[in-house]
This record gives C-alpha cells, structure tokens and sequence, in this order.
C-alpha cells in the first residue's frame, strides 16, 4: 500500500512541475497555488518574481474563524461547539471566497490559477468558483 502512495505523490509531482512550468505568477498578476490534503485545503498568492508569498488561506482559519464567532454568540466552552455540517467542497469554496476577499483587500484583482497538479474538479475547482463569485479574475 506504501508503495502505491509513493506512486501517486510521485505523479502529481511530475504534473505540478509541468504546470509550474507554464505558470509564472508577477506584481500584477500573482499565482495562486492549491494544496490539497485528506482534511484541508491550503492556497497561497505567490509573487514568482520576488519570490514571496503574499497571502496564505486554509480551511482551518476559517474554521477558528467561525468558533469565535459561535464563542462570542452562545458563550459555550470549545469542547461543546459541534464541528460544521458542511461537505469538504462547500468548506473549499468558502476558503475560496476568503481567498479572493483578501486579495482584493490588498487590490488584487486578477490571478493566475495553479491546480498543484490536481484534476480540476471537486474541492479544486470549488475553491476556483469561490474566487471567482467574490470578484477576482482567474
């Protein structure tokens, strides 16, 4: 099974590199890289030319997010705040909208799109769609 595992890491890297290769993010209109675990998902708006990362979102902000806001509301300990009934894509495509808010708070408003390899669909293409309903241009 490890060897497996192996394998397809080995193939989305070789992917990831064929992209990267296509793919340069600048000043005006930085990458936008998708990472992509089991549990989370992680983008970054990357300056390729400096070599900077200008903004890094997960799922996992937005979840901390939204305990101290259920926190301040209910005024439960953290242990009796039940976790979100959302589906993984419905969670993606809201990482994708905080994503693009604060990239256009930084007045950010086109990007490039780098899929890391991934198939553009499910939690990927979720998390495309919620940068672009927020405004910025892919």
């Amino acid at each position: 099974m490890r060897n497996l595992q192996k394998i397809k890491r080995k193939k989305r890297s070789r992917r990831h590199g064929r992209i990267r290769a296509k793919i340069k993010g600048t000043a005006e209109r930085p990458r936008a890289s998708v990472f992509r675990s089991n549990k989370h998902i992680y983008l970054q708006l990357i300056n390729d030319e400096k070599g900077e990362t200008l903004i890094g979102v997960s799922d996992i902000e937005l979840l901390k997010e939204e305990k101290k806001t259920k926190k301040s509301k209910q005024r439960k300990s953290i242990k009796t705040v039940s976790k979100s009934k959302k589906s993984k894509i419905e969670i993606a495509k809201e990482v994708g909208k905080l994503f693009a808010q604060k990239a256009l708070e930084r007045k950010i408003k086109q990007m490039v799109f780098d899929r890391g390899g991934y198939k553009y669909h499910g939690r990927v293409k979720a998390a495309a769609e919620g940068i672009r309903e927020a405004g910025v241009k892919i």
